[in-house]
């Protein structure tokens, strides 16, 4: 039987803890350091943790100010376990539906970015590799990333199609981070990535993204513990 990823198992340990706490809708939570020490996990498992709760509907994540509970968890229907294994169960799909967008983004980033759109892109990578050398894991320097991509496309019924996935596609992001030595390596595919835009190759750019989110469903989907070919053993 598949163990639970370990996202799920903080998740739920946020949960009880929400329970003990006796917390109500508008309280606000402690930090993701606090939390982190408090459940003696790493951050970047609590905000995989809060990322899948705020899917659930149990918190809002307010970017500078905190997290704050919107239900408490009595109140979640069907029980947030059940909603977490389904969500992992339609990975695949969501991988699926995330190459066939993001390979037309990038596309059409290539065909017409300007230059304040590649000053965001590299802004992000900046952002990343600063991360990734403070030993975070640059999830939303990632997610900045692709939304500059996005924004690059200039079409508002893709960006909008994104953003409807946004929390989705962000579990899958979440997922294939968390594995040990993936961050440079996701880095790495992003630079050539923006290279490819950068010199307006369309068929480069699709390609690169095509193959970067190649990996990062493999590496996402591998139980952990285990490596792919070429992944992150």
């Amino acid at each position: 039987m598949r163990r639970s990823p370990l996202y799920e198992e903080v998740a739920e340990r946020l949960r009880e803890f929400v329970d003990v706490q006796e917390l109500r809708p508008g309280d606000r939570l402690m930090s993701e350091r606090e939390l982190a020490q408090r459940l003696g996990v790493s951050r970047t498992s609590v905000r995989q943790a809060l990322t899948a709760l705020r899917v659930g509907g149990l918190v809002e994540i307010r970017h500078g100010d905190g997290v704050y509970l919107l239900r408490s968890p009595e109140d979640v229907v069907p029980s947030l376990a059940e909603e977490l294994l389904q969500t992992h169960a339609q990975l695949p799909a969501i991988m699926e539906v995330r190459e066939a967008l993001e390979t037309q983004t990038a596309r059409l980033a290539a065909r017409r970015r300007s230059d304040a759109d590649l000053d965001e892109m590299r802004l992000a990578l900046r952002e990343m590799a600063t991360a990734i050398e403070e030993g975070e894991d640059g999830a939303e320097a990632d997610q900045r990333f692709h939304g500059a991509i996005t924004a690059a496309s200039h079409n508002e019924l893709l960006a909008g199609l994104m953003e409807q996935l946004a929390d989705v596609i962000d579990q899958t992001r979440r997922a294939s981070l968390s594995r040990p030595g993936r961050p440079p390596r996701s880095l790495k595919a992003h630079e050539q990535i923006l290279q490819a835009i950068a010199d307006h190759d369309e068929d480069g750019a699709a390609r690169a993204m095509r193959d970067h989110l190649e990996v990062v469903a493999d590496v996402a989907f591998v139980p952990r513990g285990e490596t792919t070919e070429g992944g992150t053993g």
